[in-house]
């Protein structure tokens, strides 16, 4: 450690009382000054510790991003990537685009054999799926931009953390337990994860990362460079390209194609957000590569044109879940790296898209099949038309333990930001020495396809539905909220706006409600107790609609600015084990 870089440190534990020393997880809380909330109470701790002692809310939202790297390292990490989209404290809305990126060599047919492309499993559990990570650069880019701390001491939190380790609860035991056959192939996985005799860390047991602790102590030291340069990017290649495997493993993990120049080559894009106006508010999301932005806001677009919603929560639902039918068959034409495909971004965010796309639903009956494709590019600013592949494809985002944080200060800066390793665990491969898994972020491209403009390409970002989300009520914050969940983040928050903006529900109350999640299929997923609930009952034999039963969907933060310098924290009561709110000052 270099001498400055122990004196930063000696600087930050006199003004930042150890994580580890977090409180029990209260998933909301109200207050003022700054706020944040998270899955996880060290995260959110480590978040407004940071806020009582000057940081801004990206420092914080960055400080508690490191925490998270270490505390669920199967959701998210500096070995993945996200979308954080941020209102500063003057105003301006952007987003800092960090997914990640494929390698310059990938091509349309890079996840095919025999003429096939390969099975999902086979496509995942190898080097060929892992992206290069833009999570690292993607916090030094937000932080330069807009924060007011250094990226090493926006670190600091997360590198004790991995050092003093943390308590497995029963949530970590059950997403570790599926993974045991594949983690049980990679060495360097299997020493972090799991006992010595092979089953997962039990409950209650202490898991330290200290690999992971000197990574982000060199990232600290060193910058960006020290991850994209140097060991760890040559450690990470090599494992990509070479994943390190047992002798004794019992599955086929594919080389994959990354290499240092990719690695060295990786940026972060500042972009524009997406905007629409609902019922009055101006709603803020994340543009392509991700569909969070467009899809929520293409369904909120239909909603608007429906009155009294709140009247009839049956009613509300069924229209609810045939916009999000509608808004996901545009998702899946369109939506892609516009590096590569000129998305009509304009067209489907426009109301008379919306006014075209709502006259097709039946109010009174639920569609009994998949529907097609509308044609936004009339309503689109330039002329002409482009023509996506069949809509439909195979291949979807199956990575439903991503995380999603929300931070504010009392100056009024905002951060929603969403961020992923892909599936439960990514790729399955830590990197020798370096403590952090891969992710396996290529497999959501539409690999099964040779045409869709989300194919495989060299270069590339894959087409995300991360939906980090700022709500504005005559220009001053009202909402921000977000969700993991792959596919079903975006009508996750479409539901939590539909229940906070239109049902009447408290923020913790449209959190917590029973989920449901229609995209474009004949059957919509539903949570056991909304399966169970009268408004299913209703939605079945009023409109016809199909539901089969899924454990889980999401797992919201948000914050309420209340006004009068007051904010509301909240995170879910239950699912994913429950998650914690904090604020700067508690009522």
């Amino acid at each position: 450690m270099t001498k400055l870089r122990a004196a930063a440190a000696i600087a930050a534990f006199l003004l930042l009382p150890a994580p580890a020393l977090a409180q029990d997880k209260e998933p909301t809380a109200v207050g003022t000054g700054g706020a944040a909330a998270t899955v996880d109470a060290l995260a959110t701790q480590a978040a407004t510790d940071a806020l009582r002692h000057g940081a801004n809310a990206v420092d914080a939202a960055v400080s508690a991003a490191g925490v998270l790297g270490v505390t669920e390292p199967y959701s998210c990490g500096i070995g993945g990537g996200g979308f954080m989209l941020i209102r500063t404290a003057d105003g301006k809305l952007t987003t800092i685009d960090s997914r990640e990126e494929s390698p310059a060599t990938m091509h349309l047919d890079s996840f095919w054999e025999d003429g096939a492309p390969l099975p999902f499993n086979d496509a995942r559990f190898s080097g060929l799926s892992a992206g290069v990570p833009g999570t690292v650069r993607g916090w030094d880019t937000a932080l330069r931009r807009y924060g007011s701390w250094s990226l090493g001491r926006a670190l600091q939190a997360g590198e004790r953390v991995a050092r003093d380790g943390f308590v497995v609860d029963q949530t970590f035991f059950d997403q570790t337990l599926p993974n045991v056959d594949i983690f049980d192939d990679i060495p360097s996985t299997a020493a972090i994860y799991l006992d010595p005799d092979g089953t997962p860390r039990d409950v209650g047991s202490t898991i330290r990362n200290p690999d992971l602790a000197q990574t982000y102590e060199r990232i600290g030291d060193l910058g960006p460079k020290g991850f994209y340069g140097g060991a760890v990017a040559d450690a990470m290649v090599n494992a990509a390209e070479n994943p390190p495997t047992s002798p004794d493993a019992n599955h086929v993990w594919r080389p994959g194609l990354m290499t240092m120049q990719d690695v060295r080559d990786y940026a972060a894009q500042e972009r524009s957000p997406t905007h629409i106006g609902y019922r009055g508010l101006d709603v803020y999301g994340m543009g392509p590569p991700s569909s969070g932005g467009s899809t929520t806001g293409e369904a909120l677009n239909i909603l608007e044109g429906y009155k009294h919603l709140g009247t009839d929560r049956t009613r509300a639902f069924h229209l609810f879940l045939e916009s999000s039918r509608f808004s996901f068959a545009d998702r899946n034409a369109y939506l892609a790296d516009p590096d590569f495909f000129d998305v009509p971004l304009t067209g489907l965010l426009s109301d008379g898209f919306a006014a075209e796309r709502r006259a097709l639903i039946d109010p009174h009956q639920a569609a009994t099949s998949s529907v097609a494709q509308g044609d936004p590019y009339p309503y689109n600013d330039q002329a002409g038309s482009s023509q996506p592949a069949a809509a439909n494809t195979a291949t979807d985002e199956r990575g439903r333990e991503t995380t999603h944080l929300v931070v504010s200060d009392r100056n009024g800066t905002i951060v929603s930001y969403t961020f992923t390793i892909e599936s439960t665990g990514g790729n399955g491969i830590v990197v020798p020495g370096y403590g952090f898994l891969l992710n396996n972020e290529l497999t959501d491209f539409n690999f099964d396809s040779l045409t869709h403009p989300n194919r495989a390409d060299g270069g590339k970002r894959p087409r995300s539905s991360i939906s980090p989300t700022i709500v504005l009520a005559d220009g001053r914050p009202f909402l921000a909220v977000g969700s993991p969940g792959g596919s079903m983040i975006i009508t996750t928050v479409l539901q939590v706006l539909l229940d906070r903006l239109d049902l009447g529900s408290t923020l913790p109350q449209a959190i917590a409600a029973p989920r449901a999640s229609q995209r474009n299929t004949t059957a919509t997923s539903a949570e056991p107790a909304f399966i169970t609930s009268d408004v299913r009952k209703e939605l079945a034999s009023k409109y016809g609609q199909v539901f089969t039963e899924t454990p889980e969907i999401g797992a919201v933060t948000g914050l309420e600015f209340l006004g009068g310098d007051r904010v509301l924290a909240a995170a879910e009561p239950t699912r994913r084990g429950g998650g914690s709110a904090m604020v700067e000052e508690p009522d």
